[in-house]
């Protein structure tokens, strides 16, 4: 085995390409000859592809996750200052689309097991200035619907829901997007279905928040020059749409492979000493987005990873209420004790459908090496 091949990518985005090449070069030639860049047919086809993948009856394609978020929250009139609770373990882009939108990120703390929006917190959270909720689908799959309906329903929240890392997870099976009012995705290149470059949606049942959210994004336009709204731009791209339906017709397989290599690597960690592995919640059917095992001395193992040739990453070291950009918020090490102990510990493993067992012997291998180096040290 060569260097080369003993190195595992913690993704591997030119295996997926390499499946998709010919369709989306046929693609981008029929774009390019149509002139079509901005709305074309391919972005109202993939539209309605992906709101019908996702058992919803309305998908509207925007520039990016961040904006989808922020898009959907606007549609639905966001009283300036108003709290939106949200998971303190997310990335960043949640709390931000939030603030974007003229609201307040409430940080609530996540359960131990799974790392989802605890209900229970989410209810303390709950006060009289808080708005919405927005739970986040953390690495494939959906936080726990049924109790945040409850709890949305009891005190007059809005529920929403960040659907950026769960492409074709359902929940006693409802997809995301179903529960609440909205949901944001993105289609960034790394996610189950990953665009040439940013991408993503707002998903909803709603087809007044559609509407809006079309005029929104679309400069406040309900046609040509006439502005009904402030909104600005944020469309998605037609080549983007393109590349999006090629993939989409592939994505059941492709999550089918990944919850494939994930109970591999269930099996290959389970009498490694030291690791903590990643649970499907109750109902859920994972699309394993990220297979994300906890580890002591993380930082030491990843750079033994690393090292090794293993892409193994972080996700996400710093917790958003202690970022810097949101110190205004008066958080403190030790506010949402889960979510911290949490960052500290994630190691997330190389996961793609085109991952192969030898490739994954090798990383639990180079894994169980690097704790025998800490237990050492």
């Amino acid at each position: 085995m060569t260097a080369d091949q003993a190195n595992v990518p913690l993704v591997d985005l030119l295996a997926g390409h390499a499946e998709v090449a010919a369709e989306v070069e046929a693609g981008f030639a029929r774009v390019l000859s149509s002139g079509a860049f901005i709305k074309g047919p391919d972005v109202a086809a993939f539209e309605s592809e992906f709101a019908e993948f996702s058992g919803v009856a309305h998908c509207v394609g925007v520039a990016n996750g961040t904006d989808a978020l922020e898009l959907m929250l606007r549609a639905d009139e966001l009283p300036e200052g108003a709290g939106v609770v949200m998971p303190a373990n997310t990335f960043v882009a949640s709390a931000e689309a939030v603030v974007r939108a003229g609201g307040t990120p409430v940080f609530a703390d996540v359960d131990d097991e799974h790392l989802l929006l605890d209900p229970a917190a989410a209810a303390g959270a709950v006060t009289d200035g808080v708005w919405g909720l927005l739970p986040v689908h953390l690495n494939g799959q959906l936080a726990p619907m049924a109790p945040l309906m409850e709890l949305a329903a009891s005190t007059g929240a809005r529920l929403f829901e960040d659907a950026a890392q769960c492409q074709g997870a359902t929940q006693d099976g409802r997809g995301a997007g179903s529960w609440g009012r909205a949901a944001g995705t993105s289609f960034y290149p790394g996610k189950n279905l990953g665009a040439y470059g940013d991408a993503g949606a707002v998903l909803t049942g709603d087809a007044d928040l559609d509407r809006i959210v079309r005029e929104l994004g679309d400069h406040g336009s309900s046609r040509k020059y006439v502005h009904d709204r402030l909104g600005f731009n944020s469309r998605l791209d037609t080549l983007q749409a393109v590349v999006l339906r090629a993939k989409l017709a592939r994505l059941a397989g492709w999550n089918e492979a990944r919850r494939e290599a994930a109970a591999r690597y269930d099996a290959l960690l389970a009498d490694v000493e030291g690791v903590r592995l990643p649970r499907t919640a109750p109902g859920n059917v994972h699309v394993w987005h990220l297979y994300a095992v906890r580890v002591a001395r993380r930082d030491a193992v990843l750079a033994d990873l690393n090292a090794a040739g293993i892409g193994a990453g972080v996700h996400y070291p710093v917790p958003v209420h202690l970022q810097p950009a949101f110190r205004a918020l008066g958080h403190a090490p030790g506010d949402f004790p889960v979510a911290e102990r949490a960052a500290a510990e994630i190691l997330t493993l190389p996961l793609y459908p085109q991952i192969t067992e030898e490739q994954q012997v090798r990383v639990v291998e180079a894994l169980a090496k690097a704790l025998r180096n800490q237990d050492a040290a």
